[in-house]
């Protein structure tokens, strides 16, 4: 009977301190928590958002909450046949105060993960390192139905389903514009900004690819949601 109570009295201190622990456990540590567009990247937060593309509705929802805070403009887009079928789709046409080159077709997913690392990271950063408001974010483009690199026997790109986005540069209140192929390997405001942002969005990302990983990137960064983690 003893052991028994004691085994009761366990089991009660483990459940209270568990529940004291889930109280006070800050959400970008808690994997029960719902998801904020404010929660700092961590391995539990880049769990959360790889957990987005199985709840499509509560991904708009955070997107619906970016958009009335000013974080983000975006409009639904109907769903695509064909042999790069897309569901689930938002065309982004702004991040708020900061800008596009153009509008790009997005999974909801990366839309979030995109808008979350542009406020978190990429503003922020810019005015830490080029002293100036970031204003616009260039890139070349997001879906396109194709393979990996275009070869015939490779698997479908993360482009064919909208789950990529390549960042090209960016451009600055003063008029400054970075340009990741001409920047990267430079030198002064320009490098330190681009290395400090791809190094620091990564965990946004399944996947993060610069142009480092190879010569097909050296122009852009690769900002994908397969994997957990790839930064290179």
């Amino acid at each position: 009977m003893a052991k028994g109570v004691k085994r009761v009295m366990g089991l009660a201190i483990m459940v209270a301190a568990g529940f004291w622990l889930y109280e006070r456990l800050p959400a970008q540590y808690n994997p029960f928590t719902p998801l904020s567009i404010d929660d700092p990247p961590t391995l539990v937060t880049t769990y959360k958002l790889r957990q987005m593309a199985n709840h499509p509705q509560a991904c708009l929802a955070l997107l619906e909450q970016a958009k009335a805070r000013g974080q983000l403009n975006f409009r639904s887009s109907a769903d695509a046949k064909g042999n790069c079928p897309l569901t689930n789709v938002v065309r982004v046409q702004d991040f708020g105060s900061v800008g596009l080159s153009s509008s790009f077709l997005a999974s909801c997913p990366l839309a979030l993960s995109t808008t979350m690392f542009v406020h978190q990271r990429a503003v922020p950063l810019a005015q830490i390192e080029v002293g100036s408001k970031l204003t616009r974010i260039n890139h070349l483009g997001s879906f396109a139905c194709r393979n990996i690199y275009h070869r015939e026997d490779a698997r479908r790109s993360e482009h064919a389903t909208a789950d990529a986005l390549d960042v090209s540069g960016f451009r600055f209140a003063n008029q400054q514009q970075i340009s990741v192929l001409k920047e990267w390997k430079g030198s002064g405001k320009g490098r330190e900004y681009l290395h400090a942002v791809f190094k620091n969005g990564c965990p946004f990302f399944g996947n993060a690819l610069g142009p480092e990983y190879n010569a097909a990137h050296a122009s852009h960064f690769h900002l994908g949601m397969r994997g957990y983690g790839l930064c290179r």
